[in-house]
Parts: structure tokens; sequence; C-alpha cells
């Protein structure tokens, strides 16, 4: 059990943005039950859904009944709309003290949650912080090319930022709420850029910040939504954070 040192017991809540995510969602769902029934802490799931054409919504439902709707909450919105205002769209539906951000895809395996609790616990961070690139970390299923790319996008973030964090461009997260709900309103990106900006904006406001080694899985199922545009999106966006922060 997940206990703060005043032996009140936690809730965290995990959102979970989606978009065609029809393949992945279920067993994304029985493995986030799995491992934090196991860990014996509460916790709800918030699924994102930017109106899905390929049924995302209707197999969130049919999860609803297996789990229950007060474990599982959808909040679908119509169109869309970005990343960055997903997290703000779900945030303002999650009860938890400490929220989780992942990915939908799989590329964040909920294993890894145990040692995001852990840390924080240990550490009484304020942001916890997946990393391909401390020890234990690494990538699976991409090729050099990509690697190549990330790796190169991680250094030249670091050299213009100074973020203090080993991996900037990582999205798999726990943060304690009220941190959270601070970065989100301090925040203008709205895509790829948003998780950047977060960490930087968490630096520059000395929130602290601890790391957990994760191996980031490429998706198995469906279409990665990252692209020319969100390359183009990101150096801008980089560039855009070194003049103003």
């Amino acid at each position: 059990m997940a206990k703060d040192s005043d032996s009140t017991r936690r809730l965290y809540s995990i959102l979970v943005p989606t978009y065609n995510e029809r393949l992945n969602i279920a067993l994304l769902c029985y493995l986030l039950f799995k491992t934090l029934n196991d860990l014996d802490v509460d916790f709800e799931v918030i699924v994102i859904d930017d109106a899905s054409p390929d049924g995302t919504q209707d197999v969130v439902r049919q999860l609803q009944r297996v789990y229950g709707e007060d474990k599982i909450l959808l909040r679908p919105r119509a169109a869309k709309l970005g990343l960055g205002t997903a997290y703000v769209h779900g945030l303002k539906h999650a009860s938890g003290d400490y929220i989780v951000i992942m990915d939908a895809d799989l590329s964040h395996h909920p294993k890894y949650l145990p040692s995001f609790i852990r840390k924080q616990l240990e550490t009484k961070a304020d942001i916890v912080t997946g990393t391909r690139y401390l020890e234990g970390g690494g990538v699976h299923g991409w090729d050099l090319r990509r690697k190549l790319t990330s790796r190169g996008a991680n250094v030249l973030a670091h050299t213009l930022l100074w973020p203090h964090v080993s991996d900037l461009t990582g999205s798999f997260r726990l943060y304690r709420k009220p941190v959270l709900e601070d970065l989100v309103k301090a925040c203008v990106s709205k895509g790829y850029v948003f998780q950047m900006e977060m960490i930087v904006r968490a630096t520059r406001k000395g929130y602290t910040i601890a790391e957990v080694p994760i191996t980031f899985v490429d998706r198995v199922y469906g279409t990665s939504k990252l692209g020319g545009t969100e390359i183009v999106q990101y150096l801008k966006g980089l560039l855009w954070l070194f003049f103003t922060t």
C-alpha cells in the first residue's frame, strides 16, 4: 500500500489521451488494473478520447462494464484538439492527489508505475519522470535512424534549455496534482512540445524532479502520431522556449 507519512491513503488518477487506440486500450487497462491492484493502491483511469473514428470509445464503454464506471472514466472531446489540451481536460475530471500521464499505445508499460510511486514516496519529489537515458533505461523497436533522431533532439534540447533531467522529451510521468495544475496554467504549447515545456517550466519554478529508468517500446498496433509536422513543431517550440524561459 502506498501511503504518506501521515498514513492517509492516496488516490492516483491516470490520464490516458487516445486517438484511434481501439486495439491497445483494452490491454493497457488490463495491465494497469493488474499492476495497481497487486500494489494495493486506489486509482482511477481517465480516458480522454478525441473523437476517434475507429471505435475507441465503444471499447472503453465495454471496459467500464467490466471494471466499473468509477474506475474507468471516459471523458471524450468533440475533435482532435492536441495532446496538451487533452491533459488539461483530463485534469478537470481527476479526483486524485497524484496524477499519472502516459500514452495509450503501450509504449509506456504499467509495470514501471510501482517504481514511480516508490520513488515519489522516497524522495517527496513534485514530479517523477521516466527516462530512456539512465542506466536501466532504453528503447525497444526503433531502428538506428529513429534512435539517433531522438537522441539528437534530446541533446539539442539539453544544450539550449538546461532542464536538469536526462530525458526532456519523455511523456511518462507522475505529478503531484497541485504542481500539474500550476504547470498547465503556465504552459502555452498544445502539441508534442507540451511535454518538453512542462519540464522546462517545472525546473524554472524550482519544483523537484526525480527520474526512473524505463524502456520505451514502439507501438505494436496502430499508426504512430509522430510525423514531419510534429518534428517541425518540436524545433519551433524548442527555439521558442530558449528565447522565452
